[in-house]
This record gives C-alpha cells, sequence and structure tokens, in this order.
C-alpha cells in the first residue's frame, strides 16, 4: 500500500511564490515517474509539471519558466516551486505517481488533492 500525502498549498498574492510537496510512503521500492496536475473550477484536470527519477522535466507552456519541478530520491518526495504566480494558477493541485515500483508490482498514485488561491 502506498500513501501521497501533499502539503504547501493556501493562499498567495500575485507575483509571490509557494511550494508544495508531495510525500510517497508505504511499501516503495522506487518512484519512477512523478508530477503534478491541477484543476481549476468549471475546467478539465490540466498536466503542470512531470519528472522522472533520472531527471527528465516536462511542463505545461502555461508555467514554463516560472514552476520548477524536482524529486528528493532519498525521502521519495516531489516538490512544484511556484513563482510569480497568477491568478489563473488558481486550482486543485494534485500530486501524481504515475509509475512507483513496490514490492508488489509497478503502480499509479494520485493524492488527495491541495488548494492553491491567487488572489490579493
Amino acid at each position: 500500500q502506498v500513501r501521497l500525502v501533499e502539503s504547501g498549498g493556501g493562499l498567495v498574492q500575485p507575483g509571490g511564490s509557494l511550494r508544495l510537496s508531495c510525500a510517497a510512503s508505504g511499501s516503495i521500492v522506487s518512484v519512477l515517474d512523478m508530477g503534478w496536475y491541477r484543476q481549476a473550477p468549471g475546467k478539465e484536470r490540466e498536466l503542470v509539471a512531470t519528472t522522472t527519477n533520472g531527471g527528465t522535466t516536462k511542463y505545461a507552456d502555461s508555467v514554463k519558466g516560472r514552476f520548477t519541478i524536482s524529486f528528493d530520491n532519498a525521502k521519495n518526495t516531489w516538490y512544484l516551486q511556484m513563482t510569480s504566480v497568477k491568478p489563473e494558477d488558481t486550482a486543485v493541485y494534485y500530486c501524481n505517481a504515475g509509475r512507483i515500483l513496490t514490492t508488489t508490482g509497478i503502480a499509479r498514485y494520485t493524492g488527495q488533492g491541495t488548494q492553491v488561491t491567487v488572489s490579493s
């Protein structure tokens, strides 16, 4: 059993910064690839950023140059550093593990979501 726990969401002013964390725990052998998605009210869930334990990253065009995804392999934790945030970044952010190798095989997991609100 694997659990993803997100933290770091909240209210931030436009132009400010925020860091989200996602900690994976359980019978983990290795986290292979992971990322962040978001869903704004009335919109579909969209990819924000992904990375692999090898360091290959991918970003949505809307966040390139402003957001940075990183992974701490020793802690099985990944982060989303958000800078120069805009009101349109307001959404529920979900961490996702595309592939986690556990003692029983490979599976995909998603966190419970954390609210990010950008407002003055």
